[in-house]
């Protein structure tokens, strides 16, 4: 049974009224995308704000990033037990009274805080926004077109995030990062509630606590250890107990979940080389984007001196590639199938990765440009063949579930890229910062070789 099956309990809805509420979950998920990055081009800014070095900052995306990871899949089944569209407005409720916190927060302290409160909120969005959407869409093709069409304004807000935060810092400073969310959740809360139906799983899943401790805690500690790694010495005591520590979660997490009639996590599901495939490229994808984005931030303010604005800016060509390419990618998904769009992501995200292997302090504007476009395209070629593959693997009444493991890929990439890009630069001084963050260049053709790979073994629509 795949995703192409109708939720039996689905409304019947018009054309208009489906994609009407395509565009308000569309709306949601353009601000947790948003969100993932335009904090980035305030880095510098918030550093300066608040007195904290390149660690701090990691944590302040980080802490996001890692408490959205742990709670998407537990939040996707809570929205199929008790009703999708009351889910998703009390994430929207938690988001934006985050925000205000984080926009007021008087220290880093409290702004990593506000931004974990804020991760709580944008879980409750994510995956339930795309279960909201696939059931609204029973036809197979109408839904392929609308997981493009999701994609790509997930893809857009991510990619345009460096651009809008730039203007913000310059224009108002970096609290504005985070006032800017409330219109949006008012906006958001209005429109669901008049356009957004009810809908629910037909079988209500039990909340696996063992397992939804186990994975945080395992996500957690993992990329704690990639952050302070740099600082307490990766061979120290505590690095060492660390590492022993996580291992141990995660062979617990998956002895418990093997053993559980509703895991957290279906493992059988990862039998599947195409599910596995999937699942294996959402945290590929989002390690080399947020890998670039760290990098440039850092690089651009911090040796070549640009200003926040130009600094966001000069990452427009990844949001026009990224704009342009995901859509264009649910069509192709539609019409062939994920290998010609997975292809050309790995391909594109490669040559990114390889246009900066040599960066320095004096690398040309054009070849940074290039190297922008060249990863805005192959992120917007990316996300449709996986989302769509990801949620095939499931059946349609399960949606939320589905949507969430992806998300969660999509999370625990965003929180390694961001913990290695940051390990990579945390000592450098802005001389060294170039050089420093070769490795971390040669990561991103890794992954987009990665996505070849996997296009080489995918299935092609016949």
């Amino acid at each position: 049974m795949t995703a192409t099956t109708t939720h039996p309990a689905a409304p019947a809805l018009s054309a208009r009224r489906r994609w009407t509420v395509l565009a308000v979950c569309c709306l949601s998920m353009f601000l947790v995308g948003l969100d993932t990055t335009i904090v980035n081009v305030g880095l510098p800014a918030i550093g300066r704000g608040l007195g904290v070095g390149t660690r701090g900052l990691e944590w302040t995306v980080d802490a996001y990033t890692i408490v959205l990871a742990g709670l998407l899949i537990s939040s996707g089944a809570l929205a199929d037990r008790f009703g999708r569209r009351r889910v998703f407005q009390s994430g929207l409720m938690v988001f934006g009274v985050a925000s205000l916190v984080c926009a007021t927060a008087p220290s880093v302290g409290a702004l990593v805080a506000a931004r974990a409160v804020q991760g709580i909120g944008a879980s409750m969005l994510s995956p339930v926004a795309l279960a909201i959407v696939v059931n609204a869409m029973p036809d197979p093709r109408e839904r392929a077109q609308a997981i493009g069409i999701w994609a790509s304004v997930f893809g857009l807000s991510m990619a345009v995030g460096p651009v809008t935060g730039g203007a913000l810092v310059a224009a108002l400073g970096w609290r504005a990062l985070f006032w800017i969310n409330a219109p949006v959740i008012v906006a958001a809360l209005v429109l669901s509630a008049v356009f957004v139906p009810e809908s629910r799983g037909p079988r209500a899943q039990r909340l696996d606590v063992p397992g939804q401790v186990l994975l945080t805690v395992v996500i957690g500690v993992w990329v704690g250890v990639l952050i302070e790694g740099p600082r307490i010495g990766w061979t120290a005591p505590a690095a060492l107990a660390a590492y022993a520590f996580a291992s141990m979660a995660t062979v617990g997490f998956i002895w418990a979940e093997s053993r559980r009639r509703q895991p957290l996590m279906d493992l059988r599901l990862f039998r599947s080389p195409v599910f596995s495939s999937a699942v294996l490229g959402a945290v590929a994808v989002f390690v080399a984007l947020n890998v670039t984005l760290l990098l440039n931030t850092l690089y651009l303010q911090q040796t070549r001196g640009l200003t926040p604005p130009a600094a966001g800016a000069a990452t427009l060509p990844m949001a026009v590639g990224a704009t342009v390419c995901a859509p264009w990618s649910g069509r192709l998904v539609g019409r062939l199938g994920p290998r010609l769009p997975l292809t050309l992501a790995g391909g594109f995200t490669m040559a990114g990765g390889l246009c900066l292997v040599g960066l320095d302090r004096h690398t040309s504007l054009p070849q940074l440009l290039l190297a922008y476009l060249l990863t805005g395209i192959g992120f917007g070629f990316a996300n449709a063949p996986i989302t769509n593959t990801a949620v095939s693997g499931l059946p349609a009444a399960r949606a939320g579930v589905a949507g969430a493991i992806t998300s969660t890929a999509r999370q625990v990439g965003s929180a390694l890229g961001i913990a290695v890009a940051g390990g990579l630069v945390a000592n450098s001084t802005p001389a060294g910062l170039a050089h420093a963050s070769r490795p971390g260049w040669i990561l991103v053709a890794a992954c987009g070789l990665l996505l070849v790979l996997m296009a080489r073994a995918s299935r092609s629509k016949t």
